[in-house]
This record gives C-alpha cells, sequence and structure tokens, in this order.
C-alpha cells in the first residue's frame, strides 16, 4: 500500500514514520525548509506526490487545503482516498470533496483529529465522513486508530471537530490567562497546582495545553475562528469563541517572544537563512531599508537583535561606547546622518565588535577596509565606501530609537540582512511576521516547483 503526505509538519511527519512501520510505502511533499520523516520518500511535487497512492493524507493547513486539492485532484488514481485532515469549517470540505470529484474518480474523506498527535502518533481518534470514510476506518484502524464512522456527508467530521475545540481550545485558552495571572502575581506554582488537580492527567496535560496553545496558535485561532462562525450560524451568541479565537492568535505573536519587549535567541533562530524579500512580502514591503544601503561583500547575512546608535556625522565615537554595552546577537544599527565623506567603521572597530558578539554592523552612513572585513567573515551593510576615517569627539546617543534608511529602528527590534538588503521588524511584531515570511517562502517554493514540473511536460516546439 502507498500513502501520500501532504505536508510534513509536527502531524504530518508523525504519521508518515506510523504508516512506514507498518509495512506501508510513504512518499511525501512539503515546500517549506523541514526535515523527510524516517522510513519516507520526499517528492518534489505535490503531484509528484500524490501518483498512485491508494491513499493521500492532506495535512497543509485550512488556509491552504482548497488550493492543493485543486493542484493534485486531477493525479490521483481512481481508487484513491484522498483525506483532507485538516481543522476546516464544514462548507470548505464540501468545496474540498467537490474539486476532488470535479476532475478525478478518487474518493473522498472529511477527517478530523480528535485527540493529540503528538502524544498517541498514527493511532490518535480520528473522525471521519464522506463516501471515503469506510476507507479510513479500514486503514487507520489497521494502525491502531479508533476512528468513527459518521456517514458520506463531508464536513459532518469537520463539524464534529469544531464543536470539540470550542472546549478544548478554549480551556488552553484559559490556562494561559490563569498561569500568566499567577505568574504576574508571583503565585504561578500555586496556580498550575490548583489547574493540575482538576485535569485527568495533571501538570503534564496542563504544560500541553499551555504551551500548544503558543506553539499552534495560528492554526487554532483559525480553528476556533471556524467554531465561531458554526456557533453563529446556529443562531447562538459567538462572542465567546470569538475571544478566544482573538487570544490564540495573539499567543501566536508571542510565540517564542513572551515577553515582546526582548527578540529572544530562539526567535533570532528561527529567522536564520530566511529571505529578507520574503520577510519584505510579509510586511507588504514595509520596514525595508532603502536600496543605498547595501552590502560591502558577497555572501554577506546576519540576523539580530537592534542595538541602535546616533551619531553625529563623521564621527563614530558612540559606536565605540555601543560595543562596550553590546550583548552577544546584537546587530549595530547606525544612523550616521547619511554622510559618506568620513567611514564610521574598519577593521578595527569591526574585530572590537566581533569580540563582544555583535554579529553585523549595518551603517546610515560610509565605511571602509572592505577587503578586510571580507576575509573577516563580519557583515557590514552601509551607504557608500571612503579611505577617510571618522572623528572621535561626539556627541552621540546609544539605545535611543533611529531613522535609518527611511526606517524607524529600535533597541531589541529584529534586523534581517542580507544580500538583497536589510529588514527591521518591530520587536511585538517579529513573531507573527516570522509566521507570515513563512507562509510567503513556502509559496515560492511550491510555485517554483509547479514552474519546473511544467517545464519538464513541454517538449522542443511547443508539443507536449
Amino acid at each position: 500500500m502507498r500513502v501520500g503526505i501532504l505536508g510534513l509538519g509536527e502531524a504530518g511527519a508523525l504519521y508518515a514514520t506510523g504508516f512506514a512501520e507498518h509495512g506501508w510505502e510513504v512518499i511525501g511533499f512539503d515546500p517549506g525548509d523541514v526535515p523527510t520523516p524516517a522510513g519516507a520518500e520526499r517528492a518534489d511535487t505535490a503531484g509528484e506526490a500524490v501518483q498512485d497512492c491508494d491513499l493521500v493524507l492532506s495535512l497543509t493547513g485550512a488556509k491552504a487545503a482548497e488550493a492543493v486539492a485543486r493542484e493534485v485532484a486531477g493525479q490521483l488514481k481512481a481508487t484513491a482516498v484522498y483525506a483532507d485532515m485538516n481543522a476546516g469549517a464544514p462548507e470548505l470540505k464540501r468545496q474540498i470533496a467537490t474539486t476532488v470529484a470535479r476532475t478525478s474518480q478518487a474518493v473522498f474523506a472529511d477527517v478530523a483529529v480528535i485527540g493529540s498527535v503528538p502524544k498517541y502518533r498514527h493511532r490518535t481518534a480520528l473522525v471521519a465522513s464522506g463516501s471515503g470514510a469506510s476507507a479510513i476506518a479500514d486503514h487507520f484502524g489497521t494502525l491502531g486508530a479508533q476512528v468513527e464512522n459518521l456517514g458520506a456527508e463531508p464536513g459532518a467530521a469537520s463539524l464534529r471537530k469544531l464543536l470539540r475545540s470550542l472546549f478544548m481550545k478554549g480551556l488552553g485558552a484559559v490556562i494561559v490567562e490563569a498561569v500568566d495571572a499567577g505568574r504576574a502575581a508571583g503565585d504561578e506554582v500555586w496556580v498550575r497546582e490548583q489547574i493540575a488537580k482538576e485535569l485527568v492527567d495533571g501538570e503534564s496535560a496542563l504544560e500541553r495545553l499551555y504551551e500548544g496553545t503558543f506553539k499552534h496558535a495560528d492554526r487554532r485561532g483559525r480553528e476556533v475562528a471556524a467554531a465561531a462562525q458554526l456557533v453563529a450560524e446556529l443562531g447562538l451568541d459567538a462572542g465567546l469563541a470569538r475571544e478566544i479565537s482573538q487570544l490564540h492568535f495573539l499567543a501566536g505573536r508571542t510565540e517564542g517572544l513572551r515577553d515582546t519587549s526582548r527578540v529572544t535567541p530562539e526567535l533570532v533562530t528561527a529567522y536564520q537563512g530566511l529571505p529578507t524579500a520574503n520577510i519584505g512580502d510579509a510586511t507588504e514591503r514595509l520596514g525595508l531599508l532603502d536600496s543605498g544601503i547595501s552590502a560591502l561583500w558577497p555572501g554577506a547575512r546576519a540576523v539580530g537583535r537592534a542595538l541602535t546608535v546616533w551619531t553625529r556625522a563623521g564621527d563614530n565615537q558612540a559606536l565605540h561606547q555601543a560595543i562596550k554595552r553590546a550583548e552577544p546577537g546584537d546587530v549595530l544599527v547606525v544612523n550616521g546622518e547619511g554622510d559618506v565623506s568620513r567611514a564610521l567603521i574598519g577593521e578595527l572597530i569591526a574585530e572590537r565588535a566581533r569580540a563582544a558578539g555583535v554579529v553585523g554592523i549595518v551603517l546610515d552612513g560610509a565605511a571602509r577596509d572592505v577587503e578586510t572585513l571580507a576575509e573577516m567573515g563580519f557583515p557590514v551593510w552601509a551607504r557608500a565606501v571612503t579611505p577617510a576615517g571618522p572623528y572621535k569627539f561626539g556627541p552621540g546617543r546609544v539605545g535611543v530609537p533611529v531613522a535609518v534608511g527611511g526606517v524607524v529602528c529600535r533597541t531589541g527590534d529584529l534586523v534581517a540582512a542580507d544580500g538583497d538588503g536589510v529588514a527591521i521588524v518591530p520587536a511585538d511584531r517579529a513573531a507573527v511576521v516570522l509566521a507570515a515570511a513563512r507562509e510567503v517562502e513556502a509559496e515560492e517554493a511550491r510555485r517554483r516547483a509547479d514552474i519546473r514540473a511544467a517545464a519538464t511536460t513541454v517538449m522542443p516546439g511547443g508539443a507536449s
């Protein structure tokens, strides 16, 4: 038996491993930079991942679910079961069922996961509906999962899932509020003990619900938003459900950044390798320094927290003060008033900065010693290069908001820079921008794969 898995995030990877352990041939696809699960083969395109599969699992997230189904439906074999396992509204599931039926003979299954996949893996209980529900019960039953078949109507399983989500996600939201309030009051341990006493799995359940609210915030926020819409359609007051949804979205903005005044090392690591172009697309092209400020040597990259400097034109006394205050992981962001007559930094100050843990410097001004900086591998972005050295009289300021390349930057903001330029992301938006930029990156990867796939089917002269 062959299963194709679209989306190799946490749940997709666990299902891939589970099917492989039970002797299935597993092929997966994900446009993002995620690991290939053990025992699975990685496809280059979504279409390749579903070819000749007996079962296809869509775990792409509800936002992309219909577009992915439309992309692959024509490549499903007639006897395949296409299972949409994303948490979405019943109407979305009915639309996907129509999409699959329009261009294939495969059967569709609306599948809802009822329980914790990280805890129970491929044995997590499911609810299924649609014409493929009985096949889902057979396939997952052999893996040890309990499957409730709700009949042939797509959307029935999704409705059941949303009803459960109102409670489970609401419980997670309440736990976050209570624990954070306990922490603020200096009594977090006692609050946790009180909550844990009321939960079947005690502290482990509390931690799972608390951390999961942050870790899966965007997906859960969308899920509860769909539940709120369902409540409204049932003629009930959906105000509480909408508030729960908003709390999850708010948690998403602070995942990896619980204290929104500080960009954490974990968040900086998550931004590593993410192109500034994708960050710019995710912020509607806001926060990008003007193109006059560019990398001084090819291949320069840096991501870190901003330590801001405002100095008089041509004077770098404040930069020396900033280096004394710098912490490992900082990027110096310097308003040199756009002056290019004097270099504010060269090889010596770069060596001092690197010794202090500074990972890069962004200058609205000039620099020198470019070849040595490249040999050092120390990344610098500047408006110009000049051999003329700086004055060292001051005045200057460290840690104040600065304007650099047309963008306001504050100490603690996230700075990402590469060969395309420099992006400044406000600290309180860094987590949510990360999620949006990853979506942009994944979408571009999918479109590139589609272009390559289309190119391989076109013969010289236009024949295919």
